[in-house]
């Protein structure tokens, strides 16, 4: 075979490999789905928690006989309170008033099309994906605030864990994240979900907010209430964050999220406060955060034989993060009055969306699955699409021109690069130098053919 022949198939063929192990390798991006399978790619969840005691917010799927319906709110039955308790969590302690109902506002705040207790679309919209188990939902925009569709969404439901945007949002307002606090018995001894806070442990306040959001400690939410006044004067504050950002259907009864007399949110008002959080870079920060290291605690000299604990890696509970193109994170929480809750969002094509999901179940798909298909469907509407707007009003931070879930700027104010995937970076250069090895390899053997003659 003659040098120019043998130059041009190697050229050709080392030029196609290259391209194609470049594409191969790309990350996967999700496609707008309504009714088909989720199409984000899967990839792999967080590490374990230590302590955590709470069922998880993104359990194995179960299979329901007779075939699962999603439950029908057309009727209102949460328009001025949640369902019934299964428990004794929400009887008052002895000598504490009963818990009134909250007001129900008229016209409802958001829009007419917010007093709706079904599923509420855009005109012309397609059906709303199916699998949603959960009873009340929402999608909407992060930026401008338009709602683009929901079931229920002034409906009050209980709120459970996600209910710590609300404590974040008081608390990163609040305390000095540098602070060194040290950890007591009564943090570890919270009920539900435990980080894994120690007595005689050693915390920063980042590091316990780090424990609150990424993996709903709440034995970090009991230092940093402790720091803020204490459980009573904590929910105060909560429920005056919340009341100020017209979020009406919410009242917070415990900093944590465990179910407590008068606890309650919507799928609304869980919009509103994670956007509200989302304008501190820190929350926005740490929702996208995957793994970080936490601290250990020293031996307790009361136990015999007990030795120093050392520190361990904590994981981001959100599985939306690891396994959605364009996720920027969220909140899980879980009771067994509430059962499955979540609050997430997600960017596509320059717009960033949030979804909430209330009294939801693993069933027949997982929460973060089916926020994933609500996303997806908030995804493929027009983009002008509108059933109603989250309130202006209310704090002062609540503004698109403000900068949401943008990472903390640099010490000397610059912002830092955006964090792209592993790899991504070789695929890029790789993708650019498959073609142009072609040309060269072309170049080289059209020199040698030239020389052989």
């Amino acid at each position: 075979m003659r040098i120019r022949e043998v130059g041009l198939r190697a050229a050709c063929f080392l030029g196609a490999a290259v391209t194609v192990t470049a594409l191969a390798g790309a990350p996967a991006v999700a496609v707008p789905a309504t009714d088909g399978p989720s199409t984000s790619a899967p990839a792999p969840g967080a590490p374990p928690t230590p302590g955590d005691t709470t069922p998880p917010a993104d359990g194995p799927s179960t299979t329901t006989t007779p075939p699962f319906t999603t439950p029908n709110t057309d009727d209102c039955p949460q328009k001025t309170q949640p369902p019934p308790p299964i428990d004794t969590s929400e009887v008052p302690a002895p000598g504490e008033p009963t818990p009134s109902r909250l007001p129900v506002p008229s016209p409802a705040i958001g829009g007419q099309r917010m007093g709706g207790c079904g599923v509420v679309v855009p005109d012309g919209a397609p059906p709303v994906p199916a699998e949603i188990s959960a009873t009340g939902w929402m999608v909407s925009d992060l930026d401008t605030g338009r709602v683009l569709a929901a079931k229920d969404p002034h409906g009050r439901y209980r709120p459970a864990s996600t209910i710590k945007v609300a404590l974040a949002i008081v608390a990163l307002r609040s305390l000095d994240l540098d602070k060194v606090v040290i950890g007591t018995q009564a943090d570890a001894d919270v009920e539900g979900t435990r980080v894994g806070i120690g007595p005689g442990g050693r915390y920063t306040n980042r590091q316990l907010m780090q424990a609150l959001i990424m993996c709903s400690g709440n034995d970090a939410a009991h230092a940093i209430a402790t720091q803020l006044g204490g459980d009573k004067a904590t929910v105060t504050k909560m429920n005056e964050v919340a009341k100020s950002l017209r979020a009406l259907d919410t009242r917070a009864a415990t900093p944590s999220g465990l179910d407590g007399p008068g606890m309650s949110t919507s799928a609304y008002d869980l919009s509103v406060l994670f956007r509200e959080a989302m304008n501190i870079p820190l929350f926005a920060e740490l929702i996208h955060t995957e793994q970080a290291d936490f601290p250990g605690f020293p031996a307790d000299p009361k136990i015999p034989g007990d030795e120093d604990h050392p520190g361990f890696p904590i994981g981001n509970d959100n599985q939306l993060l690891y396994n959605y193109a364009g996720a920027i994170g969220g909140k899980t929480g879980f009771t067994d009055d509430a059962r499955q809750t979540f609050v997430a969002a997600a960017e596509r094509d320059g717009h960033r969306l949030v979804v909430t999901l209330l009294k939801a179940d693993v069933r027949p798909i997982r929460p973060w699955e089916q926020a994933a298909r609500l996303l997806d469907y908030g995804f493929a509407l027009d983009t002008d699409a509108r059933i109603g707007k989250l309130p202006e009003s209310g704090s002062e931070a609540v503004q698109p021109s403000v900068p949401l879930a943008s990472p903390p700027p640099r010490a000397d104010g610059s912002q830092p690069e955006p964090v792209r995937p592993a790899h991504q970076g070789a695929r890029i250069a790789t993708l650019i130098g498959g073609p142009l090895l072609v040309v060269v390899l072309l170049l080289w053997a059209r020199k040698a053919f030239r020389r052989s003659r």
